[in-house]
């Protein structure tokens, strides 16, 4: 299936498709992570609102869906953004921060990079909170500048 996908600065991304039965759907993923779900008359520009998903239900809504794909769609968006980046950093045994909060590393703070979404085994925990513990073996879905990502990346090693 083609899913196309629009940047929509300011606003968020607009994913496009069309069903097997050949209704356009399109869901805008606003930055704050709420998202409205939309199906596309006769005209491509007019979209009728089906309903709005807080950020909360859409992080639900995604991961019943199959979330572990939100890595592909971070990379697609970091080709379109120049100089933005995604990255997919292991929380290794022995790392500093295995079995402390996420917010313990301060990552945004002093990297600049955004730690976007934890993937543990077949789960895949959206915008983390602060209080989310980290275990040796997650994977962190990391947003930011190629020096951002490094600068997580070492300080999850240690």
């Amino acid at each position: 299936m083609d899913v196309t996908e629009v940047l929509l600065p300011g606003v968020g991304v607009r994913y496009e498709f069309t069903t097997a039965e050949g209704e356009r759907l399109g869901i805008i993923v606003g930055r704050g992570g709420d998202a409205d779900i939309v199906s596309y008359t006769t005209d491509p520009d007019v979209g009728r609102p089906l309903f709005r998903l807080t950020n909360e239900e859409a992080d639900t809504v995604a991961e019943i869906l199959g979330a572990p794909r939100i890595t592909e769609r971070f990379a697609d968006l970091s080709r379109e953004i120049p100089g933005l980046r995604a990255a997919d950093l292991p929380v290794e045994d022995g790392s500093p921060f295995a079995d402390r909060p996420l917010g313990a590393t301060r990552a945004r703070t002093r990297t600049g990079a955004s730690i976007v979404a934890i993937v543990r085994g077949d789960d895949v925990i959206t915008s983390p909170a602060p209080g989310e513990v980290l275990r040796s073996g997650d994977i962190l879905l990391v947003i930011g500048t190629q020096e951002g990502i490094s600068g997580v990346d070492a300080m999850l090693r240690g």
